[in-house]
């Protein structure tokens, strides 16, 4: 596998793409119409802005452009889940020669696509290559990101609380749960403490979500619950939904965000103490650059996120950094390399095989 670029310089180029406007297909600008290759991206319901999982992959497609002005990027939107199968279709019918879904909830209505169109090269974050030979696969092991999260959070609350509420009960939500929760047991067998998990429970693979991706009322109301039981650190697993939890936090609770660099890509920077990185606009881009170099060929194997490549990672601490111990730091950086060496394994029943 091919190994990622840094998250921190790829959270730089993400400012910047995830809230650009699709490239329109001009013939006769620039590179010749023939030479273009078009790469489309179907949003999940949260949207393009979700300052998340689609934001940054609409990143990598425009990332993948700058390396390869003959790649022109496109997007449409899905509202809906019922968007999904019209959406798909309607970006074979127009051409597309390298198809993105994003998110696992999309997997049914890709392999549909994928199926009816065996010759054209699709691609889905969050999902495994669902059975097929057109069908390229983004996934990452985001709980090893996340155990170093639950750890750093047990280890700079005051309350003994932290919490943690998700957008949908789906694999690619509860493995950053599975994570944290992980790395809060661990900082308590360290130290023998007892920091409580509200939200989520592992063993029972229960807890609170919000059945939505989008709504950041629904945000900030689980916010508001775990908050109002004593949480001093909230970890919302559900894309622009936790933007209500940032809308509200401050000295109620700090913030975790998840997927894309909180303080890079939302206006909330001043309460994220980190973010658990999982880094679709590399991945993406590796996969769209692949396919436009060798255009007619499918694509093989799939892209892995570990803390290993930096598919996965923790931000920078940001404005947090002189206010978290510097052992507690150092604590963390340790955790990381024992992940990598193997010499702690972390696992959850939601990650990719």
């Amino acid at each position: 596998m091919k190994i990622v670029a840094l998250v921190a310089s790829a959270g730089l180029a993400f400012a910047a793409a995830a809230c650009a406007k699709p490239t329109e297909e001009t013939p006769g600008t620039g590179t010749s119409a023939a030479a273009k290759y078009s790469a489309c991206m179907v949003t999940d319901t949260g949207g393009i802005d979700d300052h998340s999982f689609n934001a940054s992959s609409w990143a990598g497609l425009q990332a993948a452009k700058a390396a390869n002005s003959a790649i022109e990027p496109s997007y449409t939107a899905s509202t809906a889940m019922a968007d999904y199968d019209p959406n798909l279709a309607n970006s074979v019918t127009k051409g597309c020669k390298y198809i993105q879904a994003v998110g696992g909830l999309m997997g049914d209505a890709t392999k549909k696509a994928a199926t009816a169109n065996p010759t054209v090269q699709f691609s889905i974050v969050d999902a495994d290559n669902l059975g097929l030979t057109n069908v390229y696969p983004i996934q990452f092991q985001t709980q090893q990101a996340a155990y170093l999260a639950g750890y750093l959070a047990a280890g700079y609350s005051k309350s003994g609380k932290v919490g943690t509420y998700g957008g949908m009960k789906i694999p690619p939500v509860t493995i950053f749960m599975d994570g944290f929760a992980d790395g809060v047991a661990a900082y308590n067998k360290a130290k023998n403490k007892n920091v409580q998990v509200l939200g989520w429970d592992k063993a029972k693979q229960d807890g609170l979500f919000t059945d939505d991706f989008g709504s950041q009322d629904k945000g900030k109301q689980k916010s508001d619950t775990l908050a109002a039981q004593g949480a001093d650190v909230i970890f919302p697993v559900a894309g622009g939904a936790g933007l209500g939890s940032a809308a509200n936090a401050g000295s109620k609770f700090v913030v975790i965000w998840v997927d894309a660099d909180g303080f890079e890509t939302t206006k909330y920077g001043n309460v994220m103490l980190t973010t658990v990185v999982k880094n679709s606009t590399d991945g993406v881009k590796e996969a769209v650059t692949k396919a436009a170099g060798t255009p007619g060929t499918l694509l093989t194997g799939g892209f892995m996120g570990t803390l290993a490549n930096n598919g996965v990672s923790l931000a920078p601490y940001h404005d947090f950094d002189s206010k978290i111990d510097p052992a507690l730091k150092a604590e963390v950086e340790a955790l990381k390399q024992d992940i990598i060496s193997g010499k702690i394994v972390v696992e959850s029943p939601a990650q990719p095989k």
